[in-house]
């Protein structure tokens, strides 16, 4: 490089990076390398803000649009991103499913299966819906259970399931209407009513990985230790679970590095994500790679595939 500086410059400005703690040693004989100190003050201050070519474009729209925004879609559609962005950033595409803690109940319905037994079926924001069967002390009519319904909406609907379960038994303890056997059944249908919508009890968040072979690759781990850290790390779901499901920041991308994720077995990687939205219920989705990645290329491809992906959930 033509830095238009002596040998010995070059030396004592590198010594100064590392005592101010963006150099450092790996091992003796390394050579210096970025710390994450560094890296975190190229992103904040020397990034180019940069845009992806026409045909990446073009193939993210390809790959993706055609999945449409349905329900059953929804999983597929975030699947297929996030080996998009495998393939297109050469790091390790990852995707987060909404919380369901945070979805809305829309409505609730009561529906006859026999004449001792209905299946209650909650439909929650995004086109979730959940069932459990629930018996009646004998033959219920079916105006009674339009009635349950009803109250039961009334007290429910448009409440978060975090927020049903915080107060359930004293919204409904109250509710009464003016038929006997209607109120009988709305204590039935309360217990019920706190398995079904009990986000506590519903799987957590799913996790999708994208092409781990695609990261392996790089440099840095062609090394066994770092590989084997790799492979640990697509292993422990749940603590990918933990960490992007931490990553709040509405309407714009969240990068950390290194020791800023708080995981030992984090500390070799950056992660860059966005959000994405089905309904009311937020999801994150990004890339996983090392702390040496071309940031700007990978900022621009995360950023344009999370808004791809929202724009096709919202059409």
């Amino acid at each position: 490089f033509e830095l238009g500086v002596s040998p010995a410059t070059v030396r004592s400005t590198m010594s100064d990076l590392e005592d101010k703690g963006y150099l450092f040693h790996p091992h003796a004989s390394a050579g210096r390398v970025p710390t994450d100190r560094a890296y975190r003050f190229f992103v904040d201050q020397m990034i180019r803000p940069t845009t992806l070519s026409t045909i990446e474009q073009e193939s993210l729209v390809r790959e993706l649009d055609p999945m449409g925004a349905s329900a059953s879609a929804v999983e597929r559609l975030v699947r297929r991103a996030t080996r998009a962005l495998s393939v297109l950033s050469a790091e390790l595409g990852v995707a987060i499913t909404p919380r369901l803690r945070e979805a809305v109940l829309e409505k609730l319905d009561l529906i006859r299966v026999s004449s001792e037994k209905v299946l209650m079926v909650a439909t929650l924001g995004g086109g979730i819906a959940r069932t459990v069967y629930v018996d009646l002390p004998g033959d219920v009519p079916q105006d009674t259970l339009i009635i349950v319904a009803t109250a039961l909406n009334g007290r429910l609907a448009g409440l978060s399931l975090d927020e049903i379960q915080r107060s359930l038994p004293d919204r409904l303890r109250d509710a009464r209407t003016d038929d006997a056997p209607a109120d009988e059944l709305i204590n039935i249908f309360m217990q019920a009513g706190a398995e079904l919508l009990d986000p506590t009890a519903i799987d957590g968040p799913d996790i999708h990985l994208g092409q781990t072979s695609v990261l392996a690759a790089q440099p840095e781990f062609q090394a066994g230790g770092r590989l084997k850290n790799l492979i640990e790390l697509t292993e422990r779901r749940e603590l990918l679970a933990s960490v992007l499901g931490s990553r709040e920041l509405p309407g714009g991308l969240q990068i950390t590095i290194g020791g800023e994720h708080g995981a030992e077995a984090l500390s070799d990687f950056t992660l860059v994500t966005a959000e994405y939205r089905v309904g009311t219920l937020k999801g994150v989705i990004g890339v996983i790679g090392p702390t040496r990645m071309p940031y700007e290329k990978v900022i621009a491809i995360v950023d344009y595939t999370s808004s791809l992906v929202n724009r096709i959930l919202a059409s």
